[in-house]
């Protein structure tokens, strides 16, 4: 097997998601989550894509049910030692195969934990689920039941978040070498990807965001290249990924000279990152980030520039999205406690002027101070 946690690990999670589930009542779980499936076995797959179920009972009974092309690819990955192949077909029924399994087992009128929030489970096959557990058994929403475990890391997984970190730094570093008028984004792309790799890193849960002229106002992907004006500005969200664990760091680059306005939305921006890492601490609410970041934008004039939200958890995440549960916004009551990394992004986006800033770290939660992640100041660096 090609696990990167030790068994023993990998036993101690999933020994506190059965506690979990039962203090829930829960008999059993129902796993779609691909990152739960990661966190609890080492099953590491993109083949979640389609039906694929991992069942974690209360007795600690553990099956897979999934695709041929992921039998050898469990076995491999995973200490999953119960694999079930569900056989394509025209006809093909796999959430009536799982019941039937539980049947077998003697599992009617039990009651099962369901991960529906899910990018595994789509909304078709998740009406077949209720469909086919209509009178066998009831299912109730577990959602955030393994999220909540997978919040604070352990020793084994902080350190390839730091790994994760060193890769994301590296990046920076070639992005600065390149930026420059007349210089390809696909250049500066290709290098900053071709480091994470060559470093043993993996590929991203999301494209990398890169955007130069107008496009520096976007904070998603968006297809297309473009080389880079004698006056420009180019804006960079991206990750170091080691073993599906992500470490992300935001920029935006000026090219050429820029404006007053634009050096100053660098210093509040970076003012307002140091806000949130100041108030990233045990017993704070996530809520409470979000506005030490609100504060000192709104105070300097730019609350009409600013986003709703202002970062999110990491960690080993897996397509379409390494954006973890739960995210900096006004009012979330969600505690901090130590162990859990954040990725705290501050973005300004003028449009009136056209102008775009960010500066964003991954941080640690500690007892105390958080620690930043990544080894490179946030000054602004003009290329």
């Amino acid at each position: 097997m090609a696990l990167h946690f030790a068994e023993t690990e990998l036993a101690e999670r999933r020994r506190r998601t059965i506690e979990a589930m039962e203090k829930r009542g829960l008999d059993g779980l129902l796993i779609f989550r691909q990152e739960s499936m990661y966190y609890l076995t080492g099953y590491d797959t993109f083949g979640y894509v389609y039906f694929q179920c991992l069942y974690l009972g209360a007795d600690g009974r553990m099956m897979l049910l999934t695709r041929a092309p992921d039998l050898r690819q469990a076995q491999h990955t995973s200490d999953i030692q119960d694999i079930r192949v569900w056989i394509d077909a025209p006809n093909a029924d796999p959430a009536s195969e799982l019941r039937e399994y539980l049947r077998r087992w003697g599992l009617g009128g039990k009651t099962f934990g369901v991960e529906w929030e899910s990018y595994g489970l789509t909304a078709r096959s998740g009406m077949r689920l209720q469909a086919a557990f209509d009178g066998f058994a009831d299912l109730v929403d577990a959602s955030d039941l393994v999220s909540r475990l997978r919040l604070i890391k352990s020793r084994a997984e902080l350190a390839y978040v730091r790994k994760a970190a060193e890769l994301a730094d590296l990046s920076l570093d070639e992005a600065h070498r390149l930026a420059a008028p007349g210089v390809d984004e696909g250049e500066i792309l290709a290098a900053m990807q071709s480091v994470i790799i060559r470093g043993g890193g993996d590929d991203p849960a999301n494209e990398f965001i890169i955007g130069s002229g107008d496009d520096a106002l976007l904070c998603r992907y968006k297809t297309g290249r473009r080389k880079l004006s004698a006056q420009d500005q180019l804006t960079l969200e991206f990750a170091g990924v080691y073993r599906h664990y992500h470490s992300c760091l935001m920029r935006t680059i000026p090219i050429g000279q820029p404006p007053a306005r634009q050096v100053e939305m660098h210093k509040v921006a970076v003012d307002a990152l140091e806000a949130c890492k100041t108030a990233l601490r045990p017993g704070n609410t996530l809520g409470a980030v979000f506005d030490a970041h609100a504060k000192v934008l709104d105070k300097a004039g730019y609350q009409a520039h600013r986003m709703n939200a202002t970062g999110y958890s990491l960690g080993a995440t897996f397509a379409p999205n390494w954006m973890d549960w739960p995210m900096f916004y006004h009012g979330n009551p969600e505690i901090l406690q130590p162990g859990m990394v954040y990725f705290i992004h501050l973005i300004i986006f003028d449009s009136e002027n056209r102008l775009a800033m960010t500066s964003g770290q991954t941080c640690l939660v500690t007892e105390g101070a958080c620690e930043t992640l990544s080894q490179r100041p946030t000054d602004l660096v003009i290329r």
